[in-house]
């Protein structure tokens, strides 16, 4: 049980500490704030923020055909899902990357507080996908640039 609770502890810390990372992640935005940032934005376009339910931590906001909506992100036994999703993850990114290399393309395009990203953040995405995550390794880089490479490891 310990055990379990540590993990869990650790799957979330990470999650919050690649959150921090990521760019699209908006914290504690209410529903309709966050509605209101994607209401002008191409179907597809998403953010995370904080989940304004108290049994949940994160929810995915998402632009539909629809108009904008929100699901939870749910969190159990050391994995992600979506709500009334069967598919679970251990990592909230590996969620993220499923659904948006999904055939249904429900998620397309993150919307980032800082519509810019920083040169070096397009290297290390442009290197993540060349190489893939499971690949970093291998690649001849000092261990700075390495480290920096494996602290994010996803193409989103």
């Amino acid at each position: 049980m310990e055990d379990r609770i540590r993990c869990s502890r650790l799957s979330i810390t990470r999650a919050s500490s690649l959150l921090d990372a990521c760019g699209f992640y908006w914290g504690p935005l209410t529903v309709s704030a966050a509605h209101e940032k994607l209401k002008s934005e191409p179907e597809g376009t998403f953010l995370i923020r904080d989940s304004t339910q108290k049994n949940c931590f994160f929810a995915i906001s998402v632009k539909t055909a629809t108009g904008p909506t929100s699901i939870r992100i749910n969190f159990q036994t050391g994995r992600f899902s979506l709500d009334g999703s069967k598919e679970s993850f251990d990592c909230l990114f590996k969620l993220l990357e499923h659904y948006l290399s999904s055939p249904r393309k429900v998620l397309v395009a993150p919307l980032r507080k800082v519509r810019v990203q920083p040169l070096q953040e397009l290297c290390r995405k442009s290197i993540v996908k060349t190489f893939g995550r499971e690949n970093l390794n291998q690649i001849p880089l000092n261990p700075v640039l390495k480290d920096y490479l494996k602290s994010f490891p996803f193409q989103i």
